[in-house]
């Protein structure tokens, strides 16, 4: 002890050197750790086939891009809004008026191509003012038209629209917007891992000084170092989800440090997802382009179809007769695919109305901040419980790393480490049986 103590004297800055070393080792395993979760984005390594990706590295958001938009969307769907209320806040017949003018523009061109592609010289051949009633006829079916493929939809929603599948394939699509939900979800907890380190690696360091005075082992540094990254890690972790509720001690009320910030959170991700994700452009590419588009354009070809019947029902004998009926057949199919084709351009002009129709921003985040904790919790708790063993094990093996650093150089000449090849020797023996002891070689 006597020794310890007037080596402590003797080298005061040595040992004092060691909280900040633990303090900084701490900091920089847990910004290691936050880094590892977003970055890299795309895998960095070596791919063998056959074979698991084990050479290299992915974050672990980007990594496990599908479970964490399936998370996210659950979330949404189970707690926030549904789909079938999302369609139920829009209006069909002002869908319809939105659409007017656009489609209305598009008529004309509709009308001359189907007619000029099949039906060249008996287009060419009418007077203009008799296309002029024409495009007049079936510009004032296009608005009921509208109202009834949108009321059909709202319908049948759930078999022309996949909410989940459509939130799935963007995040998984755009693996640095999925890092961004997350990041700005947690920026505060991230922050506070980061910053943990300093001070549970700074109170670790402490009692690791205090221990070499009195007792100096080889191993006890890269020991501490390995207790401090993983200790820090997991600390932190704790902290941030637990407790769940507040637990009053005395004057004090304590609580997650996640759950604490409910409201802040959910004013966050309401205003990301609503701007990022649920968009009314992304919901009609989903309808449009997504799993159930095949049944929204039967239903489209279907109205379309009965209009273009009905508004030549009286001529339709001379019509067919003219023409022939396959040819008939051909024209109205024609005339589908050219509404459909100018569709994703005219629904462009009802993405102001749905954004201020479906007020997603407002209820995401009002509704989210009334979630139960437990709930509330899964927000976040995806994004580290799965792998947030590998963040540890990191976490730890960098800090034994450090310590073995510390131990060489703070103190290699008085441990012997550098006294020839016999100490060195001794030292690199004594190093295996430890490894060995504790599982690590």
């Amino acid at each position: 002890m006597e020794s310890g103590i007037a080596d402590f004297l003797a080298n005061p800055w040595v040992y004092l050197s060691m909280p900040v070393i633990s303090a900084v080792v701490g900091y920089g395993t847990n910004v290691v750790a936050i880094y590892m979760m977003f970055h890299p984005v795309e895998f960095f390594g070596i791919k063998v086939k056959n074979w698991p990706n084990i050479l290299g590295w992915q974050g672990i958001i980007p990594r496990r891009a599908a479970h964490m938009a399936s998370v996210c969307v659950d979330t949404i769907t189970k707690h926030l809004i549904t789909q079938e209320e999302m369609f139920a806040r829009l209006d069909a017949e002002r869908i319809a008026g939105e659409l007017d003018g656009p489609l209305n523009a598009m008529i004309e061109d509709i009308v001359d191509k189907v007619m000029g592609e099949h039906q060249p010289t008996l287009w060419e051949s009418l007077p203009q003012v008799v296309k002029r009633q024409i495009y007049k006829r079936v510009k004032s079916e296009m608005p009921s038209v509208i109202s009834e493929i949108m009321e059909e939809i709202k319908t049948n929603i759930n078999q022309m629209y996949d909410l989940k599948d459509m939130v799935i394939t963007n995040l998984t699509k755009d693996k640095a917007l999925l890092n961004q939900i997350f990041a700005e979800v947690g920026h505060a907890e991230f922050k506070f891992i980061a910053r943990s380190g300093i001070y549970f690696g700074g109170l670790f360091g402490v009692v690791q000084m205090g221990v070499w005075v009195f007792y100096q082992e080889w191993w006890l540094l890269p020991a501490f170092g390995l207790a401090v990254g993983y200790a820090t890690n997991w600390i932190a972790l704790q902290m941030i989800f637990n407790p769940k509720e507040i637990v009053r001690v005395g004057p004090f009320r304590i609580q997650g440090l996640f759950m604490k910030r409910q409201e802040e959170v959910a004013r966050d991700f309401g205003k990301l997802v609503a701007a990022q994700v649920l968009t009314p452009a992304n919901i009609i590419e989903a309808i449009l382009k997504g799993p159930y588009s095949d049944k929204v354009f039967t239903t489209i070809g279907r109205h379309v179809q009965r209009t273009i019947d009905e508004q030549t029902s009286v001529a339709k004998p001379f019509v067919t007769f003219t023409v022939g009926t396959q040819s008939y057949r051909r024209m109205k199919a024609s005339a589908v695919t050219q509404i459909i084709d100018a569709l994703p351009d005219a629904l462009h002009h009802i993405e102001h109305y749905a954004n201020d129709a479906l007020d997603l921003e407002n209820t995401l985040s009002t509704r989210l901040a009334g979630l139960p904790p437990r709930d509330f919790e899964g927000m976040l708790r995806p994004a580290f419980e799965q792998d947030e063993w590998i963040l540890i094990a990191v976490g730890a093996a960098l800090g034994m790393m450090v310590g073995i650093f510390q131990l060489v150089v703070l103190f290699g000449d008085e441990m012997g480490i550098w006294e020839g090849e016999a100490g060195a020797a001794a030292a690199a023996q004594s190093a295996v049986q430890w490894l060995s002891a504790t599982g690590l070689g």
